[in-house]
């Protein structure tokens, strides 16, 4: 039977008890580490920290645990959901303390260029005596320059507003950069598409599940709660619910494009393809209900 650390004390305790669920699942099936990710197709590594509370597990991991340890998917992913729930919640605690600390150390820091501590006095740069009046021939001269240069301004102007064809339409406006536009060369491992590239994709099998995806917006409809599902790696969001029962529908939208997705039988919880977003505020999920309820996140 495998020997396991002692979960860090700060844990969530529904991360805590989804763990010590995966570590009983190891140990009744006779798992080693390395057998375990032999035959999930997970490293040992991964495995380490998913058992050790240090990372949480992705969903593709869990379902890859229940199966060669023959239990039912049903109840471990359910507790998965819980347990990424909180996760996603301790992160967004962590980024708003480590933003007020850097916020702290930067109204700490001094305010002054020199790196002294004392006032650096400057003595000021001798005033030249005003000059006398130029005569008026010269006078002249200044002010038919000072005009020509005034003219040429305004043709100048009139020459960037019309443009070189002289076809006198305005040009065309810079058209913002779509979520596609973002090079998929610096994605991280085992992620295969960016922005436009998710869009009616799903989400797992596209790897932008797991640890890089956050709940940007939430809300209960019954006993149903409905997320908006947000990936800033991946640019895209998915709607998804969970305590759902068969037939139970939810549909995510953003920027005019809505994708949808449905309950069925065994299942507790379902998610639609992705949709292609700039920020997590883009998009929003609706639910329909099979009693006949409905509702929209907020």
């Amino acid at each position: 039977m495998a020997r396991w650390k002692t979960l860090p004390e700060e844990l969530d305790p529904e991360i805590a008890e989804f763990t010590r669920q995966m570590r009983r699942l190891v140990d009744e099936g006779g798992l080693s580490v390395a057998a375990l990710a032999d035959r999930t197709g997970y490293s040992r590594t991964s495995w380490e920290r998913y058992l050790n509370g240090r990372l949480l597990a992705p969903q593709g991991a869990v379902v890859a645990l229940a199966e060669v340890t023959g239990t039912s998917p049903v109840h471990l992913t359910t507790m998965w959901e819980l347990a990424e729930r909180a996760w996603s919640r301790a992160e967004l605690r962590h980024d708003r303390t480590t933003e007020q600390v850097r916020f702290t150390q930067a109204r700490a820091e001094p305010g002054d260029f020199g790196g002294g501590t004392g006032t650096t006095t400057v003595d000021a740069p001798p005033v030249a005596p005003p000059s006398a009046e130029p005569p008026a021939g010269r006078r002249r001269v200044l002010l038919f320059l000072a005009g020509a240069v005034a003219v040429l301004l305004v043709l100048g102007t009139v020459f960037l507003l019309t443009g070189r064809d002289g076809g006198g339409g305005a040009p065309e406006a810079a058209k913002s950069p779509s979520p596609s536009a973002t090079s998929a060369a610096d994605l991280p491992p085992g992620v295969k598409c960016v922005g436009i590239g998710c869009a009616g994709k799903d989400a797992e099998a596209m790897g932008c599940s797991g640890d890089l995806v956050t709940t940007a917006r939430s809300t209960t409809v019954g006993t149903t709660t409905l997320e908006v599902r947000y990936s800033r790696t991946c640019g895209a969001a998915w709607g998804r619910i969970t305590g759902a029962a068969p037939g139970d529908r939810v549909r995510v939208t953003a920027d005019g494009e809505s994708e949808r997705g449905k309950a069925v039988a065994g299942e507790t919880y379902t998610y639609t393809p992705m949709v292609a977003v700039g920020g997590a505020g883009e998009a929003e999920a609706c639910v329909t209900l099979l009693s006949g309820r409905d509702g929209c996140t907020k």
